[in-house]
């Protein structure tokens, strides 16, 4: 394709596809396609002003997993200032590389890519974990990004909003980036990450609900997803008053490949002022091997408030704990002080302690002294704490502690509002990631499985009534407001109900073929018929006693008769499959992989089913399911 070279004059700017802009102007302010060719900016003191124009990538009836293009890439220079735009559909909206003195700013981007999830309500898949360790060659540009910062040096990125993507923006060897004022929110994988990012200040952010791998009241896993990650040498940032809640974490912060193989660095002197870092799914704060400065902010209602593993020379001041399992865990750390906190109903307020085995494949503590020691625990407040301290394998512990700390409201991050303030019932995760409670919504109280089925009606406050229902038995009431649930009995294996609330329609339903599978354990003569097909475990259930703990095999056999349509196999494994269809193998996945997922095209009609899996060791992950559709998605990007 033909590049165009443009040199602007006062004339206002037709964007058109694969233009290179060069000089300072603004956008006719309209709806572009770009169809796969990116607008480039390279040069020095260039402002592009968008006026508010939209570029558009994937159709808007797309599924989220298909955006594959960038829609504006920054090639260098110093002094661009890129303002007021709208970018849909892309897997990366905005890619700067070599930039000095880059200002974004009130940009918004929406129906960005995102993977599908696996995880259901009943059990998480492996498919779903995301590991961000390797991004020395751009690995993270899988990920996608609303903005994506490679060796930038400087600059702003103000007023921006990145809603309901997978990544809000990513920096990579990027320094001294003022961040202010942006919402980045109910994204399924990070609100902000830094990798190799040092000096940045991330300050008054909304960075909320950035989270997968939660089902409330069953599994609160995370899946590393978080608000704010750093990651592998990430120094001396400072991040203030921000707002990062229901997270997987609320930041994440880890030392990094470099440090766990040398012994060397790690992400240090960053400083946590005044966040509030409540109602994550795993950890408020997860700073993992290195030394910071954690200062007045709240933690109320994770897993863990702070959970430090490895850290030493940390400071740990005047920040709020309530009503999390442990306020704050630490194991093998050192010379940390936690001075001056209030622990309010937590399980267990402080935890120190080192374990005598460490993992043999970590570098790291072949190069460090990794005993439990030298605390200095002092003015703390403890109230409603079911345990004070727990301390086991550690050494040099100074403890003051007192009853009415020095903590007073002055000195407090900004009560929470609205969601934010909600506890981790407000955390909805479905197929595509965190739901944002914008429309209504329905989702099961229970197992999706329990007949009959309750469902809870969510979103904004109004009133609902029963509109649509098929394979249904009984549905009652057939009114009510949002937050009253209804409850259905489905009569079928593919069922729907749809109810509507001011105008908009909303459903919940199953499509699930009857398959009555025998199986039999390769160690086993005895055959046992189950209903499904869909184990997930890293040591057998009780109610599954009968499988070892490792190194087995199974085959199962069932039929299925399905009615005309387009349908696919899909299964879910680890470590590995074999499927054949009529005796014809469709899926061959025999050497030993992580979760992953494989699909195969059937027929309607009748037919036989015979799967054959494998387990080496480690996690147990088995799916087989048929779906309606040619639907290929495969889930969230693996390790690279």
């Amino acid at each position: 394709m033909v590049r165009l070279i443009l040199a602007l004059t006062q004339a206002p700017i037709a964007l058109q596809p694969g233009m290179v802009i060069t000089h300072s102007g603004r956008v006719v302010p309209r709806a572009y396609r770009l169809n796969g060719a990116p607008i480039t900016i390279r040069g020095d003191n260039i402002t592009v002003d968008f006026g508010g124009a939209t570029l558009r990538g994937s159709d808007s009836t797309a599924d989220p997993d298909t955006p594959t293009d960038t829609a504006i890439i920054v090639d260098g220079g110093e002094n661009v200032r890129i303002l007021n735009a709208h970018l849909f559909g892309y897997k990366v909206g905005i890619l700067a590389r070599g930039t000095r003195r880059l200002a974004i700013e009130h940009v918004e981007f929406r129906k960005m890519w995102k993977p599908r999830l696996f995880s259901l309500r009943e059990h998480e898949s492996l498919v779903d974990w995301l590991s961000f360790h390797h991004n020395e060659k751009d690995e993270w540009l899988r990920f996608g990004a609303a903005i994506y910062l490679q060796d930038v040096k400087g600059g702003t990125v103000r007023g921006n909003s990145a809603m309901g993507g997978m990544n809000g923006l990513l920096l990579v060897r990027s320094d001294a980036v003022a961040i202010r004022e942006n919402t980045f929110a109910f994204n399924s994988g990070l609100g902000i990450g830094l990798y190799r990012s040092s000096h940045d200040s991330i300050m008054h952010n909304a960075l909320d609900f950035n989270v997968r791998g939660y089902s409330h009241g069953i599994y609160t896993r995370g899946q590393d997803s978080a608000d704010l990650l750093l990651f592998e040498q990430s120094d001396s940032n400072v991040v203030i008053a921000n707002s990062l809640t229901h997270g997987g974490d609320g930041v994440f912060l880890w030392a990094g490949q470099t440090t766990m193989d040398s012994g060397t660095g790690g992400s240090n002197d960053n400083v946590f002022l005044g966040n509030d870092v409540s109602y994550a799914t795993a950890n408020g704060i997860e700073a993992t091997f290195s030394r910071n400065t954690i200062m007045v902010n709240r933690a109320w209602g994770s897993e863990y408030g702070i959970w430090g593993g490895y850290s030493y020379d940390t400071k740990i001041g005047a920040n709020q704990f309530h009503g999390n399992r442990t306020g704050i865990a630490i194991e093998h750390g050192q010379h940390n002080t936690i001075t001056g906190n209030r622990f309010d109903g937590d399980s267990t307020a402080i935890r120190l302690w080192a374990d005598s085995i460490e993992p043999s494949d970590w570098g790291y503590p072949k190069h460090h002294d990794t005993s439990s020691r030298d605390y200095q625990i002092t003015d703390n407040q403890f109230l409603r704490n079911r345990t004070v301290l727990n301390i086991r394998n550690t050494s040099g512990v100074d403890t003051a502690s007192t009853t009415t700390g020095f903590m007073t409201d002055r000195m407090s991050p900004p009560r929470p509002s609205g969601l934010a303030a909600k506890d981790r019932s407000a955390i909805i995760v479905d197929e595509w990631g965190p739901y944002d409670w914008r429309a209504p919504k329905l989702w099961p109280l229970d197992s999706t499985r329990a007949i009959p089925l309750r469902l809870a009606t969510l979103g904004p406050s109004g009133s609902w009534r029963v509109v649509g229902q098929r394979g249904v038995t009984r549905v009652s009431p057939e009114r009510g407001k949002i937050g009253e649930p209804v409850v259905v009995t489905p009569s079928a294996d593919d069922w729907e109900l749809t109810l509507e609330s001011k105008g908009k329609r909303f459903s919940y339903g199953r499509f699930e073929p009857r398959i009555d599978w025998t199986i039999r354990l390769s160690s086993d003569s005895v055959s046992r018929a189950v209903s499904r097909l869909d184990f997930m475990w890293y040591r057998p259930p009780k109610t599954l006693a009968f499988f070892p703990a490792e190194h087995w095999s199974l085959d199962a056999n069932g039929t299925v008769t399905l009615a005309p349509g387009i349908y696919s196999l899909r299964t879910i494994s680890d470590d590995a499959i074999r499927v054949w269809v009529d005796d014809s193998l469709v899926i061959d996945d025999w050497t030993p992989h992580e979760s992953q997922v494989d699909y195969a095209p059937l027929n309607p009609g009748r037919h036989t089913l015979r799967v054959a899996y494998q387990q080496v060791d480690g996690w147990v992950e088995l799916r087989v399911e048929i779906i309606r559709g040619a639907s290929r998605s495969p889930g969230s990007p693996g390790p690279h």
